[in-house]
């Protein structure tokens, strides 16, 4: 358990860092989004070019890989609306709460973080899971979230179908998809890099690491201190911490098991595959989710909180995954 956490704490410690550093204002708020634009437009794109490049295209293409862990996500989310809808939450609420609770922070946390733990051989599966995330799940809660507004003051909402096709125009608009996509295009025709652009992108690459984990910790403070000056409604601990508890709990779990049966019915996913699926699933909730909670009109102080329990308890919960995995 020690040499885990040797790996796993420094990980979370800056995920610590950052949010001390936003909650005793060393770091300005305003701030905060260029540090994002950082991590999401120069250095995550070329950490992810990287790995693209260094993967064997058919091991990216591998569709038992993606469709195990699609079929996962859809079930978090089936699982998440079902519960959430018994209630009074509508279904913009509901949608982004399972958006929240079947998308882990896999970009900024759990590249560098299962890669440290499992080796290079884990990229792969990573990114096949954050393009599965990113494209499908993404864009199907975001066209949920829809299904609940009617037209209002004259003016019509966005329909699901449009709010789909918005959300499909902003994964074309967003790097790291291009990224993966040039990584495996240079992959697949073996080609190089001049070395001074090879080591300006792998300079970038190495700093997406502790600037998306800081980046993390600061946003999620953020997103606590401007929650907080909002006393508008309050949000009880009912509405956030099953949501957190589904996605480190049901979520790793639901992949190990959806996993294990494919095994056994022939379906050629790798043990290894596997394994680096159900820490993904173990990881806390993405936290780019509450930024498009915002732009939908949905509780974003209610997402913030699922992110921020999620994070704080994956440091005990994603160690015990790993921990339980290794044993196997």
């Amino acid at each position: 358990m020690l040499a885990i956490l040797t790996i796993t704490f420094p990980f979370f410690a800056l995920v610590a860092c950052g949010y001390l550093a936003a909650r005793c204002r060393m770091l300005a708020l305003s701030a905060i989004p260029g540090l994002n634009s950082f991590v999401l437009f120069f250095a995550l794109p070329c950490m992810l070019y990287r790995f693209g490049a260094s993967a064997p295209l058919a091991e990216l293409l591998a569709p038992q890989l993606a469709l195990t862990y699609l079929l996962c996500a859809l079930l978090m989310v089936s699982l998440c609306l079902w519960l959430t809808r018994r209630g009074r939450t509508g279904w913009n609420d509901a949608a982004f709460g399972a958006l929240v609770a079947a998308f882990p922070n896999t970009g900024f946390m759990g590249v560098p973080l299962l890669v440290a733990q499992l080796g290079q051989a884990a990229a792969t599966p990573v990114i096949v899971s954050l393009v599965v995330d990113m494209v499908v799940t993404s864009s199907l809660c975001i066209a949920l979230s829809r299904l609940g507004l009617h037209v209002s003051d004259g003016a019509p909402h966005a329909s699901a179908a449009e709010a789909a096709a918005k959300a499909l125009r902003g994964v074309a608009a967003n790097p790291l998809p291009w990224a993966i996509f040039a990584g495996a295009c240079v992959s697949w025709l073996h080609w190089e890099l001049p070395q001074p652009v090879g080591k300006t992108l792998g300079l970038l690459a190495d700093a997406a690491s502790p600037v998306a984990l800081f980046t993390i910790g600061a946003v999620l403070a953020r997103s606590q201190i401007l929650s907080a000056t909002d006393r508008t409604h309050a949000v009880p601990w009912q509405a956030y911490l099953p949501v957190a508890a589904l996605k480190l709990f049901v979520h790793p779990a639901l992949v190990w098991g959806v996993g294990s049966a494919a095994i056994a019915l022939g379906i050629a996913l790798h043990p290894f595959a596997l394994k680096v699926l159900v820490l993904l699933a173990a990881l806390p909730s993405a936290s780019n989710v509450v930024l498009l909670a915002e732009r939908y009109g949905a509780d974003s102080g209610r997402i913030a909180r699922i992110i921020l329990a999620s994070t704080v308890a994956a440091f005990f919960t994603f160690s015990g995954a790993v921990a339980l995995l290794s044993v196997r």
